[in-house]
């Protein structure tokens, strides 16, 4: 949406929060499963080394492919309704059930890290999302892996 639209929704005010985790992590872990080495009957919350809200996870993408938007607050009602009609085209960029979605924290539990079923219950050091995301992202900077910034890394 950033490489097509000068203004960037913050559903809900950006505050929902999410535990970005990184799918070598992830990979890991479900190895470990093929292996035998978890807790039969238990259900793992797999997140990543830090809890970020939705406009700071834009705000890193934005920071990461070297463009600069401006964040718009979009409302719970505004959200639901545009949800409802993008969600009739073909691959929609928003439906109604991300909306829903979006009403609600997506980070591990207390009650999980507590029963160390959690990557770092596991043994397993979450990636930072600052170690990943430019591994990721370069692709959509204006210029790809030849933007000056990727050079200077």
């Amino acid at each position: 949406m950033s490489r097509f639209s000068p203004f960037m929704p913050l559903i809900g005010g950006g505050k929902t929060q999410f535990q970005p985790v990184y799918v070598g992590d992830v990979a890991e872990v479900v190895a470990r499963a093929v292996e035998g080495k978890l807790q039969a009957g238990k259900a793992y919350e797999l997140g990543g080394a830090e809890v970020l809200t939705l406009r700071r996870c834009m705000e890193l993408s934005l920071e990461v492919i070297n463009r600069k938007r401006i964040f718009i607050n979009l409302p719970w009602w505004v959200a639901s309704l545009q949800g409802k009609i993008l969600g009739l085209l073909p691959n929609p960029p928003l439906t109604s059930d991300h909306v829903k979605l979006l009403k609600s924290n997506n980070v591990v539990s207390q009650e999980a890290a507590d029963a160390d079923l959690t990557l770092e219950g596991l043994g397993i050091k979450p990636q930072a999302v600052d170690a990943i995301l430019p591994s990721y992202l370069w692709r959509f900077r204006v210029l790809g892996q030849y933007d000056k910034a990727s050079l200077a890394r």
